[in-house]
């Protein structure tokens, strides 16, 4: 049995009292334990296909935090859930949470560079012409290898968060710190593995065209857009970004 769930799918409703209800994480999740419970043990074997991997942003713990995707994992293994397959997880070792699962974790690497040295053919792909800028230390890892892949120079900025303060359950952002060489006139890659809000992400985006950057390409895995496409729209009409693969 293959099961394929998209948990991020926001766009799959429900009426409920008298409302239509956009389904959330914990409810495609509930869906998915319901046909795991419906084969009753029947199959063969069962494989799990969850590009986006539950509430993996969640990923580690330093206060009381809930770590809600090693406790979905493991009740999925419970359940019995033998493969599990994902894409470009947050935290690749949240797998260790059911080493006895098959947990494949597939990264969209290589397409992305496909498809954008197919889309930019006269980009010029050296140290003089091309940077890789990490939005900040977490991805920091994946800067790093797509520099390497291209034979380019690295960046990255620090976010300065307020830890006084919690704003819509975070610490707010008070300045991006930018660590790396000269990029006057560099055309720039931005990658990081999903576009929430994309707030950080622009802002970034906005702070390397006053340094004097080139053009900004946006790298990411999901585009989940939580707040729509308006302000995306509005800094590629003002020429602060230029494209988003």
């Amino acid at each position: 049995i293959y099961i394929l769930a998209d948990v991020g799918n926001y766009s799959c409703t429900y009426r409920m009292f008298g409302f239509e209800t956009h389904m959330g994480p914990d409810e495609h999740l509930q869906d998915i334990k319901r046909v795991i419970s419906a084969i009753a043990g029947k199959a063969n074997r069962v494989t799990l296909m969850m590009p986006l991997l539950y509430s993996s942003r969640q990923h580690k713990r330093k206060e009381r935090e809930s770590l809600d995707c090693s406790l979905a994992l493991q009740e999925l293994q419970r359940l019995g859930v033998q493969v599990l397959i994902t894409f470009d997880a947050h935290d690749p070792t949240i797998q260790n949470a059911i080493p006895l699962v098959s947990f494949e974790n597939i990264y969209p690497t290589y397409t992305i560079l496909k498809t954008f040295l197919q889309e930019e053919r006269q980009m010029g792909i050296d140290r003089k012409n091309l940077i890789v800028i990490s939005p900040d230390t977490g991805a920091m890892d994946r800067a790093i290898y797509y520099a390497n892949v291209l034979g380019v120079d690295a960046g990255m900025f620090y976010k300065r968060r307020n830890y006084s303060v919690v704003v819509n359950g975070r610490n707010p952002i008070e300045a991006h710190e930018f660590l790396g060489n000269d990029i006057t006139g560099k055309d720039l890659i931005l990658v990081d593995d999903m576009i929430s809000s994309g707030e950080s992400m622009l802002d970034i985006a906005a702070k390397l065209k006053e340094k004097g950057a080139g053009r900004i390409f946006i790298f990411s895995t999901f585009g989940l857009f939580v707040e729509g496409f308006e302000k995306f729209d509005q800094y590629y009409a003002d020429g602060k970004i230029d494209k988003i693969f």
